[in-house]
């Protein structure tokens, strides 16, 4: 067995031994099945059963979005954690926020297993979980007795065999909305059938109607995002971001996984399911520097795609996004690769004279368009 050790990470204080014994649990960690290794870590972090980390903080890599005051712009991305059940350990390994889910109003299994897929050779996954979770009143009660000082958002979902998931989302929503600090919208996830027709113009508008109505009713006015795909097509996404601009939405998430399968070379790449990963990047890249042009900088965006080093979430910063979202590049690079993020962007923010993230966001956008 080879341990390779990234002495970029090892250089941030107290970090050293916390790297070697993460790589230790990488090594093994791939030659299980990856659903059956997702588990182990949740349960892992449930108990406790983690080293501590020494959390890298700067004035320089706080920012705001969307009303949110974040120690740093690296965030959890959603489907890591679906039930909030490790919020409480994993908001201590240097995320700036999290976000739990995706929640449907009803427990569901989701797709039939295997669906999780590990692309080595091209630092992917490919999932078809299809929404499994424990739905939102057990969600809400791990909620309500969070411990944790970042914000945390909820990932929005709807029950597969639903008659009206229009009102599926705004019963998580009303249900879980209180007690978290913002909430997405997912209307991307390729894995339940016909969801991504919710992306259409017609069926925003009302959508975002109706949860505006819940959100209304809540004690909390937390900020709403919507969570995009990348497989959009221009016009498409022109028409999605003009009706996002005339809502009362507070921001994007850009983007989901993909169905396109370019460029692949691993084993595992014609399995049906989500893309995520390295070949992700550069599409959602573009995407994000789209959306930033097309509303003027004036919408907040979160990245999410291929997002493994600093320079990966720097360049989606550059191109538009006030924000990041990971989770693949924690099944390749663990979770010292946070704080690695961290302390590289910092390096990164000051070698083009940024004195903060919301200097450095948009600054770049022109090379993507």
């Amino acid at each position: 067995m080879q341990i390779t050790i990234n002495w970029r990470s090892a250089q941030i204080p107290g970090s050293i031994i916390v790297h070697l014994i993460e790589k230790i649990t990488l090594t093994m960690l791939k030659h299980l099945n990856p659903e059956f290794a997702h588990s182990l870590v949740l349960r892992l972090l449930r108990y406790k059963l983690f080293p501590k980390v020494k959390t890298y903080k700067s004035r320089l890599l706080e920012v705001n979005l969307a009303g949110l005051n974040l120690e740093n712009p690296i965030g959890l991305a959603a489907g890591f954690d679906k039930n909030a059940e490790t919020v409480n350990t994993i908001s201590k390994v240097g995320f700036g926020f999290l976000e739990v889910g995706g929640v449907t109003p009803l427990p569901q299994y989701g797709n039939e297993k295997p669906r999780i897929f590990r692309l080595q050779r091209d630092r992917a996954i490919i999932n078809r979980l299809g929404f499994n979770n424990k739905g939102m009143d057990f969600v809400k009660k791990k909620l309500i007795h969070r411990n944790c000082s970042i914000p945390i958002g909820i990932n929005l979902g709807a029950n597969k065999d639903s008659g009206n998931r229009i009102k599926d989302y705004s019963k998580v929503l009303m249900t879980c909305g209180d007690f978290v600090d913002f909430a997405t919208l997912n209307i991307s996830s390729p894995n339940t059938k016909n969801l991504r027709e919710l992306q259409t113009a017609k069926n925003l508008k009302n959508l975002l109607s109706e949860l505006e109505k819940a959100r209304a009713k809540l004690i909390k006015n937390i900020p709403i995002f919507v969570k995009i795909s990348p497989d959009l097509s221009d016009q498409s996404l022109t028409e999605l971001i003009e009706v996002i601009s005339h809502s009362k939405v507070d921001g994007i998430i850009a983007t989901n996984t993909t169905l396109s399968r370019d460029n692949l070379i691993s084993k595992s790449k014609s399995e049906i399911g989500g893309l995520s990963g390295k070949p992700l990047k550069r599409v959602s890249t573009e995407i994000i520097a789209k959306i930033s042009h097309a509303t003027n900088g004036e919408l907040p965006i979160i990245g999410v795609g291929g997002v493994c080093s600093a320079e990966d979430a720097y360049e989606k910063i550059c191109a538009g996004a006030s924000a990041i979202q990971l989770y693949t590049g924690l099944v390749y690079n663990g979770f010292t690769v946070v704080n690695e993020i961290c302390f590289e962007l910092e390096k990164l923010l000051l070698a083009d004279d940024h004195n903060s993230i919301a200097s450095a966001i948009g600054s770049k956008r022109s090379d993507w368009l």
